[in-house]
This record gives structure tokens, sequence and C-alpha cells, in this order.
């Protein structure tokens, strides 16, 4: 090739590069939104505001946390999805990102082909918290007490499609223990009765059942994850216990809408792991009961599709119907 057409053809290929990586390189250069699709003061929202503070700090731009909560986060959700993609709309969702596939007919957007996954930000484990004044002080007596007494073998759930709820379904599924089901609207609604023995059993995430459990008004039997929690270390985990293949709880991560420039995905991974190992930003989050995650676009993308083929099999299972 003679040395001047080599060197337009090199300027051509700079020129055609150089908007994408100018993207990167600049980005950000207005405030950036973070959808969150659940309402204030949850374990996502907490997560949104700890790491959008210091993401403003590091980028010089304001990240602005939006509520979206409604229709079981579906709501929120599909606003990220419709979003322009071009890194000023980010989102982060929790458990529920990879189960309503299963229990919603329409949703208009999907959990693999509507995003780019950003981050896989955190695990809150599940605890098996029992009505205090019950027989059972470990998970294989609580099983031998509710095949024993089904008719009382009340389990509380944050109602369809909950964490909570799909996590009771899973148990039953692999201890072989009778469940009646009982949805409450959230863990604050659900506590009551459970400390009154109302109900017997909530598996609850760590970050809403923990002061209950440090009070005493309700045992912690188990933590829900294969690994013991943080916040709960004492806590032996359902496998420990000989449920095998138990795993339950409720993850997530940041989102981009499907199509944001991998350059720009790549800024923001980079961003947030750096943001999620610092000191204060753990210890923040761990008192709160969530398990600090982090890794690339492809780690998290690689779990959400593990989740989804869990998560049908629960749904399809239990033989709960779409809406």
């Amino acid at each position: 090739m003679h040395l001047t057409t080599l060197m337009k053809t090199l300027a051509l290929a700079a020129a055609i590069a150089a908007p994408g990586l100018a993207s990167a390189q600049n980005y950000p250069t207005r405030p950036v939104t973070i959808i969150v699709p659940a309402p204030a003061g949850g374990g996502i929202d907490l997560i949104a505001r700890v790491v959008g503070e210091k993401l403003a700090v590091k980028l010089s731009q304001p990240f602005i946390v939006e509520n979206r909560p409604g229709a079981s986060n579906n709501l929120g959700t599909a606003v990220l999805a419709n979003a322009r993609p071009d890194g000023y709309t980010i989102g982060i969702v929790g458990g529920s990102h990879n189960i309503n596939k299963f229990l919603f007919k329409n949703l208009g957007w999907d959990p693999e082909k509507s995003f780019e996954p950003i981050v896989y930000t955190h695990e809150i484990p599940l605890v098996f918290a029992a009505y205090p004044k019950l027989p059972a002080k470990t998970l294989p007596e609580l099983v031998s007490w509710m095949k024993a007494n089904p008719g009382e073998a009340k389990v509380a759930t944050s109602g369809r499609g909950s964490a909570q709820e799909m996590a009771a379904e899973m148990f039953r599924m692999v201890s072989g223990a009778p469940t009646l089901l009982v949805p409450y609207k959230g863990s604050s609604a659900a506590h009551p009765d459970l400390v009154a023995g109302r109900t017997v059993l909530y598996i609850d995430t760590v970050s809403a059942i923990q002061e209950q459990v440090k009070a005493g008004n309700v045992r912690a039997l188990a933590v829900s994850t294969r690994s013991r929690s943080r916040a709960l270390p004492n806590v032996p985990t359902a496998e420990e216990q000989g449920l095998k293949g138990y795993d339950a709880n409720t993850n997530g991560g940041f989102l981009a809408p499907a199509g944001t420039p991998k350059d720009i995905v790549a800024r923001l991974n980079s961003e947030i792991n750096a943001v999620l190992k610092l000191p204060e930003v753990r210890a923040k989050l761990e008192a709160a009961g969530i398990e600090v995650q982090g890794g690339t676009p492809q780690d998290y993308a690689a779990l959400i599709k593990s989740d989804l083929a869990k998560w049908g099999k629960v749904v399809k299972e239990a033989g709960i119907q779409q809406e």
C-alpha cells in the first residue's frame, strides 16, 4: 500500500474511533439519573444513593436518584428500558428483575435483551425467622414440626413475586414441608403477626429482619445463601443444616438501556467497582445487611442468566400463573 494511502486509511480509522473514545473520556458532561424502581428507604435505594454520592464527587457531575416504584418494580424498570441509551440514564434493580419475567405477561421489557449490565453490586441473604415460642430451634426441627402440624404451617411472604415468596416456594420444594403462604404488603406489615405467632415463619431479608432477631422478637434458624451472612455470622446456612441445594437471595446491580455505548458501560463499571471497594461504602452497606459484590459486566450478565433459569424452574414447579 502506498504511504499516502496508508496514512489516509489510518486517519479515517482514527476519525471513526474518536467519537466513542471521546465520549468515554469526557463522560459525563451533565447530570446522570439513577432510576430506582422501588420506594425510598429500601436496599437498592440505599445502594443507589451511597454509590451515586461517591460517583458525583469522582466524576464532577450530579448523580440524581429518581424513585419510580409501582407494579412490582415493573414500572421503573420499564422507564429504564425505554430511556435514551446515552449513559445519562442508568438504574439499579433487585431480585424481582429476574423473577417478574415469569409472573407477568407483556412486561414491555426483557431482563436480558432490554439492558446492558454494568456491574453486580449486591446480594442480600434471607433469614428463616421463626416465631420464638415455636419448639423448633433448628431448620430440621422446623421441617419436622411443620409436617406434624400442617394446618399451622403459616409462612408469611411479601406478596406475589417477591424474593420472600420465591424463597418460601423453594423451601417447600426442597424440604417437603407443607406451607400455607400468607401474603403481606412488605416486611413492616408481616413482622407484627410473626412476633405474635399468627404466622410461624417468614423468610425475610437480613436487612429487614436483623433488628427483630437481635431484639429476640424472632428466632433466626438459618440464612438462605451458600455462605453465612456477615450481619448474622452465628446463624448457620440452610445447606449446613441439610437443605441440600437451597440457595435463595435477593441480588442485583446497575443496568443501562440496551444500546448504551460499550465504552461508557466500561467507564461506569470501573468507577462503580472503585466506589464499592471504599471502606466507608462497604461499612455502610454491610451494616444494612447488604453483601457488597463487584466484577465485570460479563459477570453480571452470567448471574442474570443463571438466576432466570433458577427462578423460572421454581415458578413452573410451584404452578404460579402469569398475570
